[in-house]
C-alpha cells in the first residue's frame, strides 16, 4: 500500500530532523520526504497539518504474559495495546511459563506476534535455565531464533562466580545482557521504598542500597568481562550516578527507566492503593528528580512502560498480598507527553528517549526516519488530549492513570507502512 502523509511536523531525533514536510511510503518503507517520487501514486492520503510524525516508539519492557499467564494478557491483546500507545517495536522479558529459555518458546512468541500483526516483538531470552541462576540457557540458539538480549529478571544470580562466567560467555558472542539490579537479601520481604512514607504506613521497606549494592557488583563484573550491558528499571538517583560513572569510564553500558518512576513517588502509597504496588518500588521525590536529570542528560537513554498487566483479582487483596506491576503501554505516548507539558523535556528529547535511544541500546532496526528505512511511524496530535481508559486494549486495567486527562493523542500507528491503529 502506498501512503502519503502531508503537512506534518516530522521529527527524527536520530538525524536531528525537525521540519514541516511530507512523507511518502511505498512497499512498507519510506520512499521520499518532501516531493513525491516520480510515478508515485498514493492509495491513501493522510492530511496531517498540526500533527507530528515520529519514528514508532520502541518499548524495552512489555510483559506479553503469553505463554503461561493468558488470564493477565495475550500476545494479541498486549501488542494491540502497544500500537494504541504509539509503540511499533517492543521487547518482552523472559518471565513466561515455561521461561523463555528455549528456542521453542521464542518461536511460539514470534509466531503469535506475527499472526497478531500489531507491533514487532523482540524477545529477551533467559540468561539461565528456568531463570534459576545455576546453568546457562542455550544463549546462541536463542539468539539465532530471534532473542536480542538475555536477562534473569528480578531473580538475582546469587553466585558471583556463576554470573562472571555467564558474562564472559555472553561477551565472547557479543550478546547484550540485561540487568535488573536488586539485591535479593536487602529487598527480601520489602513492599515500599525504605523511608518516611513506609514507616508512616507500617510497610516493610526496600532500601536504596538494594539497588546500588547490586548495581555496583554488576558494573564491576561488566568492567571485568567487557560484556555489553543494559541496566533496566533504574529507580534511584544514586543508581543513575553509578551508571554515569561507568559510562565516563567507557564501559559499554546503557540504561532505562520506567515511565511511572519519572511521574510518581512513594507519596502515592498514602492511601494504600495496590495500583501503586510495583517492584522495584516507587522511590522518593529526590530520586525522581535525579532520574529526570539523568534522562535529560542522556545517562538514561531509554524510557519504557515496563507494562505488567494483571487480572482484576490480582490487585484486590490487601496491599502486601497483591501482585506488583502497572499496565500502561496503552497510553505510553500521552503519559510521556506529561514530561513535555511540565517543562521537564522538550519534544525532540522525549522522542529520542522513546525511539532511537532504546533502539540503540538493544541494537534494534528501529527508531529512525530515513529514505529506505522501514515505515514504522507514529502520527500524533500534541495539542489534543487522551482520557486514559476511554479506549483500553490491554487485558490488564491495573493502571493508576485511568480517568486522567493526558496531553497528546495518537492518531495513527503504522508498522511496515501498514496502519495498525487509527483513532
Amino acid at each position: 500500500m502506498s501512503i502519503s502523509i502531508l503537512g506534518a511536523r516530522v521529527i527524527d531525533p536520530q538525524s536531528g530532523l525537525d521540519q514541516v514536510t511530507d512523507l511518502h511510503l511505498e512497499g512498507g518503507r519510506i520512499a521520499a520526504m518532501g516531493a513525491a517520487p516520480v510515478g508515485f501514486t498514493a492509495n491513501r492520503t493522510l492530511q496531517a497539518d498540526g500533527l507530528v510524525v515520529a519514528p514508532g516508539l520502541v518499548d524495552l519492557g512489555v510483559s506479553l504474559r503469553e505463554p503461561g499467564y493468558s488470564r493477565k494478557g495475550t500476545i494479541a491483546s498486549e501488542t494491540r495495546a502497544a500500537v494504541a500507545g504509539g509503540v511499533t517495536s517492543l521487547c518482552c522479558p523472559p518471565q513466561t511459563r515455561p521461561a523463555l529459555d528455549t528456542s521453542a518458546v521464542a518461536e511460539l512468541i514470534l509466531d503469535r506476534a506475527r499472526e497478531a500483526g500489531n507491533s514487532k516483538v523482540y524477545p529477551i531470552g533467559a540468561l539461565t535455565k528456568g531463570l534459576e541462576g545455576e546453568q546457562l540457557a542455550e544463549l546462541v540458539g536463542l539468539r539465532d531464533t530471534g532473542c536480542v538480549a538475555f536477562g534473569n529478571g528480578l531473580k538475582e544470580i546469587p553466585n558471583n562466580r556463576t554470573l562472571a562466567r555467564a558474562l564472559e560467555y555472553a561477551a565472547t558472542f557479543d550478546l547484550t545482557v540485561v540487568f535488573h539490579s536488586q539485591d535479593r537479601d536487602l529487598a527480601q520481604g520489602g513492599l515500599a521504598h525504605e523511608g518516611a512514607m513506609a514507616s508512616f504506613l507500617g510497610l516493610p521497606g526496600i532500601p536504596e542500597t538494594a539497588e546500588t549494592v547490586a548495581l555496583a557488583r554488576n558494573l564491576l563484573l561488566v568492567e571485568q568481562t567487557g560484556v555489553r550491558a543494559h541496566f533496566t528499571q533504574i529507580t534511584s538517583a544514586r543508581g543513575a550516578r553509578l551508571i554515569a560513572q561507568a559510562q565516563s569510564l567507557g564501559l559499554p553500558v546503557t540504561a532505562d527507566v520506567a515511565l511511572y518512576q519519572l511521574i510518581l513517588t512513594d507519596e502515592s502509597l498514602r492511601e494504600f492503593s495496590s495500583l501503586y504496588h510495583v517492584q522495584p518500588p516507587l522511590r522518593s521525590a529526590a530520586d525522581r528528580d535525579g532520574l529526570r536529570e539523568a534522562v535529560k542528560t542522556g545517562v538514561i537513554q531509554a524510557i519504557s512502560s515496563h507494562h505488567q498487566p494483571h487480572e482484576r483479582d490480582a490487585k484486590l487483596a490487601p496491599f502486601g498480598a497483591t501482585e506488583p506491576g502497572i499496565s500502561s503501554v496503552d497510553v505510553l505516548l500521552p503519559l510521556a507527553m506529561t514530561l513535555v507539558q511540565d517543562g521537564l523535556l522538550d519534544l525532540p528529547t522525549l522522542l529520542a528517549r522513546l525511539t532511537c535511544g532504546p533502539a540503540d541500546a538493544m541494537r534494534l532496526p528501529a527508531g529512525q526516519l530515513k529514505i529506505g528505512a522501514t515505515a514504522d511511524l507514529v502520527v500524533f496530535d500534541p495539542q489534543a488530549s487522551t482520557v486514559a481508559g476511554e479506549h483500553w486494549y490491554s487485558r490488564g486495567d491495573n493502571c493508576p492513570f485511568i480517568g486522567h486527562c493526558l496531553p497528546g493523542a495518537v492518531r495513527y500507528t503504522l508498522v511496515d507502512g501498514r496502519i495498525c491503529h487509527e483513532a
